[in-house]
């Protein structure tokens, strides 16, 4: 078969099976130009949820941030870091796929879910990978130099977290929870953006999402339980097993109570008011979780869209004064 990001003519049947599971059907990265597909997929365009995930701890940071100034969130100067965190998410979260892919392409050689990426299939080289990491980090930090001196140190403290998430599922059974730390950061860095600092809510806000994140990638991660038990990749979805729902479920409400505190700081008992519609969503996924459907299990993860949706609007409602 011809490759699907060559340039050569496929048909649809074709292009079809050898699009990743995980990807959209029909993206537009399907009608962009034939040369710069592989590297449009590289960044996962054609999978924005990964995207959504990283940008809205970014704004639960933001308006956590602002929710104790006198003014709501939404001001210019907020916009403009709504923006700026936007671009960012997109880049960053491009770049880290870049980098993970460069890091596993030979493990996503054996996995029947992720052989079609453009590493493993042969769509971009080694040095073409790298030197489009290399432009996708220049890009990000030019949007990290918009902020506040301390935000810009700790957004680059995120490197050393972003640089060994790769190499954790060789290394625990607990890899999800280092992306938990590592793809919340920008909820402590929006937190940053708006006050010069950190403080109690935005590390209650960052361990809120980091137990989201621990929660949604196990069911991310069920989908290749069986490819991950060949080739010896370790998981939290491969520990917990046939239990995988109520670790989430836990995992869940240990999420919404840690973010509901971060606002019932400021806001009291608003806070966690405004946050049910979310929590009802979160415990809807478990509720709905099945370890041996693998198609639901992918539903399911694309849902946390929704899920930072929601959070997200309840945490700018919450800056508003009635």
């Amino acid at each position: 078969m011809q490759n699907v990001y060559s340039g050569q003519c496929m048909n649809r049947t074709e292009q079809d099976a050898a699009r990743p599971a995980d990807a959209i059907a029909r993206s537009w990265v399907d009608f962009a130009p034939d040369a710069i597909q592989p590297y449009l997929r590289l960044m996962r365009l054609d999978r924005p949820i990964g995207t959504w995930l990283l940008f809205w701890p970014c704004v639960f940071g933001l308006a956590v941030g602002t929710a104790n100034q006198p003014r709501p969130f939404g001001e210019a100067g907020d916009l403009w870091l709504l923006i700026l965190f936007a671009i960012g998410s997109v880049v960053m979260r491009g770049a880290g796929c870049t980098y993970n892919d460069i890091v596993d392409r030979d493990i996503d050689a054996r996995v029947e879910r992720t052989r079609g990426r453009p590493i493993p299939s042969g769509a971009v080289s080694m040095g073409r990978a790298w030197l489009f990491l290399a432009a996708q980090c220049a890009i990000g930090l030019v949007v990290l130099l918009q902020l506040n001196r301390f935000s810009i140190l700790l957004g680059a403290a995120s490197l050393i977290l972003v640089a060994i998430y790769p190499f954790m599922k060789r290394l625990t059974w607990w890899p999800q929870a280092w992306l938990g730390l590592t793809f919340n950061w920008g909820a402590l860095l929006g937190f940053a953006a708006e006050t010069g600092h950190l403080g109690p809510r935005a590390w209650l806000l960052y361990a809120g999402c980091f137990f989201w994140t621990l929660g949604y990638d196990t069911i991310y991660a069920l989908q290749d339980v069986e490819d991950d038990a060949l080739i010896g990749v370790k998981s939290t979805a491969r520990l917990f097993g046939i239990w995988s729902p109520l670790w989430v479920a836990s995992f869940y409400a240990a999420a919404f109570v840690l973010i509901a505190a971060s606002a019932f700081v400021s806001r009291h008992w608003l806070a966690v008011l405004v946050l049910l519609p979310a929590g009802v969503h979160l415990f809807w996924q478990a509720w709905k979780l099945d370890v041996d459907d693998t198609a639901l299990c992918l539903r399911l993860f694309r849902a946390n869209r929704e899920s930072g949706l929601l959070m997200a609007l309840a945490l700018v409602f919450l800056t508003w004064r009635f």
